[in-house]
């Protein structure tokens, strides 16, 4: 995060420091302009030290003589920053350039819910109440750490392609303070049109105001416009003070009893009168979803209407907390992995955010079906030699498996998964290239997702269609089942979402099954061949699964021949490749640990015919929930309280696995940031550190300041490290260490003579009881270091292997930079 210290940034402001041309803001390049009101423009820029898109807003100058309204503006900058929600857009950096104050915030692809509204005029209550559930979510997430926005209003609002609404904006949030309690204020902030009457009259700063223009914003959507003209100012704020909210008749008469009260009481123009919290709202809203989900039926969905019909589903599948969690999950994956600008940096540290997925997307990159020859033990390495998409994928895959967890439907959504792992590595197969292979894989298992979301978030229905497909008379495809339960296919519902989730075009059309028989020949399209591949890949699948055991290689067989000239394959080439993707299954499903009940239909995956190896074995008293993988004993974090110590052999592993997969990078043609990311990483994972940071040398300064990191909030602190290397009259802590050049470890930085010489900036942003400091020192001068801490007092200990092997890792980096330097 970019310095929010009042004193740099009004020497700043009086020097007129950081001029740029206007086609930059400081190391910012400005890419156009996104929207501008009365007292600021929204940039969408790029950042090149991070290399990703963000949004800027740039506010009106402010005179340089105006220290006190700057010291507020950063006060309330860092609030800001420190909210953390999925549906809060984050603030990354604030500082200021020629006078104008800015801030620098995620870039969230989308419209506003004013640019909604005005494009689409009056929402359905469904859609209406989800989005408010979603503001309210990251209202309550704020008012929890006493953060009023105190500027809620449509154009603050974003709505994400996979309808996901997030709050943004709080550029005038102001933290609740008990001193305000029986104060008055005469400082208004806000737009008047959504003011609470308190708020319009200067009464001390509360949540309930909040609740009040989250209300007006509900009935607004409901309405379709605006409730509030947009008259002069001091009128409208009159208005909003003194003149209560009228709701027209039109209006109340289309909402439904339960409804029309939920929005009456929010926008009570008595404080006292409306809900106390956000928190309560928010419940009202999801009771009255409740009884929508529990009113309606699938069946009553529009038969012709499959959006209508996709939209009803979509609604019931975000009534429940792992949609929304999975589909952020997905998004994330997706939109890195798919991005230009994204670098290796930026998909690990958000992997490695996830120990369980961490440790599992390594035992999968090292399993046979996407093994690279030499072990590989860090997610930057994965990264570099499996590439994006192969990442991607396997994130996606993990991803998917892990949030389907739902302990009185679990074996039958392992089952479902485990068919589309089957499927996927048949399509990978029969692919002719590994590049191929990839996208053939995710497709072919994309081709079940339909059935999958189907089998966790409508698990009556699911058995109503196999019932049907089953039946012992007049039995039905399932593509015709589902259309008779669901209202839609499987097919569309799974590439409903998809396109919801973002995901690329190629997957949602290999995701569509192609309609007709075979083509006779290999089709010249590159996708057309990969939607054929998924296609043969689960029609071998369901033979597998779907045919008496004496007669599985006669149906494999005949499969076969139907797909082979459009696979240009032979058919013994196609049965073959089948047969080497089910010995591969097996390593895949061990390293995501999927496992299944051996009375399971499609437990014969999971082993050659005529023998059940003991991994299979199931038991229904097992614990059904889908556990974390562990990765070599890898200890899953502690909860809350810090990070138990890793076990010994462990770390030994884990730190040497690092230090071969910089080894390997080192003779090849790499890149200085990619090695570093690595020797992180290892030490990362390695010794559960709550945070490690890599500084380097500023040469103008000297100074070693921080540059990089991973770890809990290390995107919002890694700037602030910063290490004087002379002028210092009194030399810190850190100062003392890299000039003397010598690893330390510091066990309880608590200590009374310790504590006096950590620095202020240190006790500020980091305070760690126990911290790791390893300089790096080239020609006898330090110019970087590698910083690393535990939550715990204490939490840090090392034997002579371990520290051996923390040394080696240093001196990779020392030696990166020397043959960088060459």
């Amino acid at each position: 995060m970019a310095d929010f210290s009042p004193l740099s940034t009004l020497k700043r402001m009086a020097s007129g420091a950081q001029s740029a041309d206007p086609g930059h803001l400081g190391r910012f390049e400005l890419r156009r302009l996104l929207g501008q009101g009365a007292q600021s423009k929204v940039w969408l820029a790029f950042d090149p030290r991070l290399e990703r898109e963000v949004a800027i807003k740039l506010m009106k100058p402010m005179s340089a003589k105006d220290t006190t309204g700057l010291t507020q503006w950063l006060s309330e900058a860092r609030t800001v920053s420190r909210l953390t929600h999925p549906n809060i857009v984050p603030v990354f950096e604030a500082d200021v350039q020629d006078q104008q104050p800015f801030l620098v915030f995620e870039y969230v692809a989308g419209q506003t819910l004013a640019q909604l509204m005005a494009s689409q005029g009056a929402l359905p209550a469904t859609q209406a109440v989800a989005l408010m559930t979603d503001v309210l979510q990251a209202l309550t997430a704020a008012h929890a750490t006493g953060v009023v926005h105190r500027d809620l209003k449509p154009s603050n609002v974003m709505i994400e392609p996979n309808g996901r609404a997030r709050v943004m904006d709080f550029g005038i949030a102001q933290r609740i303070s008990t001193q305000q309690l029986g104060q008055t204020t005469t400082a208004l902030a806000g737009t008047p049109a959504y003011m609470a009457p308190e708020a319009a009259r200067g009464d001390p700063v509360s949540p309930v105001m909040d609740v009040f223009s989250a209300g007006l914003m509900l009935a607004e959507l409901l309405w379709g416009k605006p409730l509030q003209p947009q008259t002069d100012a001091y009128q409208a704020i009159y208005r909003a003070a003194y003149q209560n909210l009228a709701l027209p008749a039109a209006l109340l008469d289309q909402l439904d009893d339960n409804l029309k009260a939920i929005v009456l009481r929010a926008l009570n123009p008595a404080a006292d009168q409306r809900y106390p919290s956000s928190e309560v709202f928010l419940a009202a809203l999801g009771a009255w979803t409740a009884q929508q989900s529990a009113a309606v039926s699938p069946l009553e969905a529009p038969a012709d209407s499959q959006n209508s019909t996709l939209e009803f589903l979509l609604r019931r599948m975000r009534s429940k907390t792992d949609f929304p969690a999975l589909s952020e999950s997905v998004v994330r994956i997706q939109s890195m992995a798919n991005s230009e600008k994204e670098s290796i940096s930026s998909i690990t540290n958000e992997i490695l955010k996830d120990v369980a997925l961490t440790n599992k997307l390594l035992r999968l990159v090292n399993s046979a079906h996407y093994a690279r020859g030499n072990s590989i033990g860090t997610v930057s390495r994965a990264v570099q030699l499996v590439g994006f998409n192969g990442i991607r994928n396997m994130a996606l895959s993990l991803v998917l498996l892990e949030h389907m967890q739902d302990k009185t439907n679990a074996h039958l959504l392992k089952e479902e998964f485990l068919r589309g792992l089957m499927a996927g590595a048949v399509a990978a197969e029969l692919a002719s290239t590994s590049e191929e292979g990839e996208e053939a894989f995710i497709g072919a298992l994309f081709q079940n997702l339909g059935r999958m979301l189907s089998q966790f978030y409508f698990p009556e229905e699911a058995t109503n269609i196999r019932s049907l497909v089953h039946a012992a008379k007049e039995p039905v495809e399932e593509r015709v089942a589902s259309v008779r339960v669901l209202g839609m296919s499987y097919e569309a519902l799974g590439v409903g979402v998809a396109r919801a989730w973002g995901l690329p075009e190629g997957i949602q059309r290999c995701m569509q099954w192609p309609a007709g028989e075979p083509p006779s020949r290999v089709p010249t399209d590159a996708l057309e061949r990969l939607r054929w591949a998924a296609r043969a890949a689960n029609d071998m699948t369901d033979a597998m699964l779907h045919t008496n055991v004496d007669d599985v290689a006669l149906q494999l067989d005949k499969v076969a021949r139907k797909f082979s000239k459009t696979l240009g394959l032979t058919t013994p080439q196609v049965t073959a490749a089948t047969q080497v993707a089910r010995k591969k299954l097996v390593e895949l499903a061990d390293a995501m640990d999927l496992r299944v009940r051996k009375t399971s239909p499609v437990a014969p995956l999971l082993h050659p015919p005529g023998s059940v190896p003991e991994h299979v074995e199931y038991s229904e008293q097992d614990h059904d929930a889908l556990v974390a993988s562990q990765l070599q004993a890898t200890p899953e974090p502690a909860a809350a309280h810090g990070h138990a110590k890793p076990a010994a052999e462990h770390v030994s592993q884990t730190l040497t696995a690092g230090i071969q997969d910089i080894t390997n990078a080192m003779v090849e043609d790499y890149k200085l940031s990619d090695v570093l990311r690595m020797i992180l990483e290892a030490m990362f994972r390695a010794l559960s550190f709550h945070r490690i940071i890599f500084c380097m040398r500023d040469p103008k300064t000297d100074t070693l300041t921080g540059r990089f990191g991973l770890g809990a909030g290390v995107e919002g602190v890694v700037k602030s490290f910063c290490v004087p290397l002379s002028d210092s009259a009194v030399p810190d802590v850190f100062t003392t260490i890299c000039t003397k050049g010598v690893d330390t470890l510091i066990a309880d930085s608590r200590e009374p003579r310790l504590a006096s010489r950590l620095p202020a900036w240190y006790l500020k942003s980091f305070n760690a009881p126990t911290f790791l400091v390893l300089p790096l020192v080239l020609k006898g001068r330090p110019f970087g270091l590698i910083y690393a801490d535990m939550a715990d007092s204490g939490g840090l200990k090392l034997d002579e292997k371990e520290l051996a092997l923390l040394r080696t890792l240093r001196n990779q980096a020392v030696m990166a930079f020397r043959q960088g330097i060459k």
